[in-house]
């Protein structure tokens, strides 16, 4: 994806960030978004953006650079770039939300045990 060469008034930039910000934050459930993101991004884009949530995830799972590159079919220069980006506030927060998640999942599932 090219970005466009012509600059809009910071501004203007802010505020249609913060609108698309502000419809990213009303869906409700991930297949909602997903609708979204399918329409809004392309194949080849979507299929980055998750590419590089899942090098950070892996990263932040221990594993290897090989077993990512060979897996996620990324280049050794975008592992290495996340792994320098995965301690910044977005990924900090993409992850913490991962993890919750997980950890909801994994008791949900040893309640339904203890529940039968």
């Amino acid at each position: 994806m090219k970005a466009s060469e012509n600059k809009i008034n910071k501004i203007l930039n802010k505020q249609i960030t913060k609108t698309l910000a502000g419809a990213l934050c009303d869906f409700k459930t991930p297949e909602k978004m997903l609708v979204f993101l399918k329409d809004f991004f392309t194949q080849k884009e979507l299929e980055l953006f998750a590419k590089r949530l899942a090098v950070a995830y892996w990263l932040k799972k221990k594993r290897d650079h090989k077993n990512i590159k060979t897996n996620l079919k990324v280049s050794s220069s975008t592992i290495s770039s996340i792994k320098q980006q995965i301690n910044s506030p977005g990924f900090k927060l993409a992850l913490k939300t991962i993890e919750a998640e997980e950890w909801a999942n994994q008791w949900a599932e040893k309640i339904k045990k203890f529940v039968k």
